[in-house]
């Protein structure tokens, strides 16, 4: 694996590859954030990903398809991550809306509210794979393993950028 260090506008992003595909995007200090990132080496990967990084703060909306994403995660996991990836640039969805989407997708009787929050806790890639994109359903901020005041800023810049 390897890593280099982005320094955002609203903190310093850890960006982690395999050398083929993306495989994880962290702010300092994140929970669940790696015990180990592997070496400090660029690579082709790393820079795609560094330079969707610099349109993104600069108010673009880039392609996530530019950067190849490989995050690591259960079949549910995936699924939730998946539901993610298709949730618009400036806009929102709730927890509820993906649970109750995924528990029809999957065939099971309740929603999995819970194990959908985990989900998008645990996601690997943030930013690029839009977890900050979701929120309760009485539209407030709740939950983002980067700190709200980080899911604020990115809500807002794409907000903005929107305009």
């Amino acid at each position: 694996m390897n890593y280099i260090e982005y320094d955002s506008p609203i903190g310093k992003i850890y960006i982690q590859s395999d050398g083929t595909f993306l495989t994880g995007l962290w702010f300092d200090h994140q929970k669940y954030f790696p015990k180990q990132l592997g070496t400090f080496k660029e690579d082709s990967v790393l820079l795609k990903a560094k330079d969707w990084l610099k349109k993104y703060f600069q108010g673009e909306n880039p392609s996530v398809s530019l950067v190849p994403l490989k995050p690591k995660g259960t079949f549910f996991q995936q699924k939730v991550w998946q539901i993610l990836m298709e949730t618009s640039y400036g806009t929102t969805t709730t927890y509820k809306k993906i649970a109750e989407r995924l528990s029809k997708e999957l065939h099971q009787k309740h929603p999995a509210y819970q194990a959908v929050g985990m989900a998008i806790g645990h996601n690997p890639i943030s930013i690029l794979i839009p977890c900050h994109r979701v929120v309760g359903s009485d539209k407030k901020l709740t939950g983002y393993a980067g700190g709200l005041e980080k899911k604020e800023a990115l809500l807002n810049l794409e907000r903005k950028s929107k305009l």
